[in-house]
């Protein structure tokens, strides 16, 4: 099997793979809440791993930082891998002083600032937007949990040092947060016919300047993962 990112046999990825951006928490997610984890994937050092949660097998994998990068390895999973669904579970940076440290935002859609829809050679302007199946389940979960997390529309940029302006333009708007990724894995699935879904957690409030150290963005962004892992195992087979 193999592909230029990806060595992985085929038939080694679930049908619901969890997406984080950082490698390390692939390995966190994997090693935290999989039985019997096996490493599936490690070329470039963006780990794939593939278990079971609730007796439900379930991957994750790194997506790497920026939606050329997300393009890349949700467009394998989908077309070479036979996945069907992609929950991203990455961090955020809000645009609202109402938004706290840790609380999680669910991408109905993804406004961007990136081109990378124009590959598809449509004649005007995609919406990426989640898949509602995917959207609802989410959803359902997370008020099992007693969790109401707000969900609406975020921004996928291309920038994360701005020369001019800072995001915060989208606000008005009543754009969310702030990601790097979700346009382009949406606008993916799209064009693979296939789901995908972002749940992310803020790590940092670009109106109020607190942010998480590093170290926490690892491995402290538990109750994400386990909406996404739940979300997995209710998906299972439909």
């Amino acid at each position: 099997m193999g592909t230029p990112h990806n060595e992985a046999a085929k038939g080694a990825f679930a049908q619901t793979v969890l997406m984080p951006g950082d490698p390390l928490r692939a390995k966190f997610i994997a090693g935290t809440f999989l039985e019997n984890p096996r490493l599936v994937n490690n070329v470039r050092g963006i780990q794939g791993w593939t278990g079971t949660y609730h007796g439900v097998e379930v991957s994750t994998m790194a997506s790497g930082m920026g939606i050329p990068s997300i393009g890349i390895y949700a467009h394998e999973l989908f077309h070479f891998y036979g996945v069907e669904n992609i929950i991203r579970v990455g961090t955020t940076g809000a645009l609202s002083e109402k938004l706290k440290l840790r609380d999680l935002v669910i991408a109905q859609g993804a406004c961007t600032d990136s081109n990378f829809a124009h590959h598809f050679g449509l004649p005007g302007v995609f919406a990426p937007i989640a898949d509602f199946r995917l959207l609802e389940t989410a959803v359902a979960a997370a008020r099992k949990r007693g969790l109401e997390p707000p969900v609406g529309n975020i921004l996928s940029s291309d920038v994360f040092y701005y020369k001019t302006g800072s995001g915060l333009e989208w606000a008005p708007m009543g754009v969310l947060a702030i990601d790097m990724e979700t346009a382009g894995l949406y606008a993916t699935a799209a064009g693979a016919g296939k789901r995908a879904l972002t749940i992310c957690s803020v790590t940092d409030n670009l109106v109020t300047k607190e942010e998480l150290p590093p170290e926490e963005r690892q491995s402290s962004l538990t109750e994400m993962m386990e909406i996404a892992l739940e979300t997995a195992v209710q998906m299972a087979g439909r």
